[in-house]
């Protein structure tokens, strides 16, 4: 399973909690310099499979490599390559961000002038040099995030797993730590980011996992995983909920498929080829024919679409609780 072109490779990976199966024959490819997304909603099995990649925990079945090394035979030399945050920063509020650093590069044996300058190292790198000497406790939340997955990268490790790291921040902080993750691989590293937020899987991963109770059921693009629903889709909202069989109409010269309307809402929408050519042409025949709209545009498929589709319910559903 070893190739330099995939940092990660797992193959029918299995996990067992009593008689409940959190994996159950996972399969996963992380191709190298990439941000991979892991995307599920809470007991789908994320967490179980970042654990076993990271050497956190055992597998019960299956065979996974990270950094070319299998994670069951030599899970010293993985721990060696990889970085980890998971969902909550595990920095200490009582230090500064400086002193934070500097104590994980002595944890990692930098020695004091080492660390002191991996910490200045990291604290441009993650933009937090302003604030390198105020107490973390008077951080925001994006910037704790910040900091924690600097303190991961002491060792500027190969892989760096991410486990649902925004969780609980507010928007701004989000994209802080996504602008982060982005730096991150363009140092060279590979990211697997579990997300239970499709708009941070479509913004940051090149390609997406989607997994459902303990199974990957489909890994592409988020473009081509939208494509699996049918692709943009030209909307019009009627003014008038008379005019809507001439809506259809008018839709229907333009569509893919079979216009679908919603006459509690007057809308009428269809699955299109050429967005701008079909959107200009619904445009022109509304107003030859005289026919007023509340709105009028193109829609694309949300991640949550393809996952609706694909699982029969919403990512943010908790259907299951997942094991530790």
């Amino acid at each position: 399973m070893n190739d330099d072109e995939h940092a990660v490779r797992a193959r029918a990976l299995e996990k067992r909690y009593g008689d409940k199966r959190a994996l159950d024959g996972f399969d996963l490819t992380v191709r190298t310099g990439t941000v991979h997304g892991l995307l599920g909603p809470n007991g789908a099995g994320k967490t179980t499979a970042v654990r076993i990649l990271s050497t956190l925990i055992r597998l019960d079945g299956g065979r996974a490599t990270v950094a070319g090394l299998d994670v069951a035979r030599r899970p010293r030399e993985v721990r060696a390559r990889i970085g980890l945050a998971g969902q909550y920063a595990a920095v200490d509020e009582v230090l500064t961000g400086r002193q934070n650093l500097e104590m994980f590069g002595r944890l990692f044996h930098l020695g004091g002038t080492g660390a002191r300058a991996r910490a200045a190292e990291l604290l441009e790198q993650f933009e937090l040099t302003d604030a390198a000497d105020t107490g973390v406790g008077d951080y925001s939340g994006g910037m704790r995030r910040r900091l924690d997955l600097a303190a991961s990268m002491i060792l500027a490790p190969a892989v760096m797993f991410l486990d649902e790291p925004t969780t609980g921040l507010d928007p701004r902080s989000r994209g802080e730590v996504w602008d982060s993750v982005r730096t991150l691989v363009e140092g060279g590293t590979t990211v697997l980011l579990t997300t239970q937020y499709l708009e941070e899987a479509d913004r940051l991963a090149s390609r997406v996992t989607v997994i459902d109770r303990g199974r990957a059921i489909a890994d592409d693009t988020p473009d081509g995983l939208k494509n699996q629903i049918g692709g943009d889709r030209v909307e019009v909202v009627a003014a008038e909920r008379a005019d809507l069989p001439l809506v259809v109409k008018i839709v229907a010269r333009v569509a893919d498929g079979e216009p679908e309307t919603d006459p509690v809402g007057a809308r009428v929408h269809a699955p299109v080829t050429d967005r701008v050519g079909a959107l200009t042409t619904v445009a022109r025949s509304l107003q030859d024919e005289g026919v007023r709209v509340e709105d009028l545009g193109l829609r694309r498929p949300s991640l949550d679409d393809v996952f609706l589709r694909l699982t029969g319910h919403r990512a943010d559903a908790d259907d299951q609780g997942e094991a530790a």
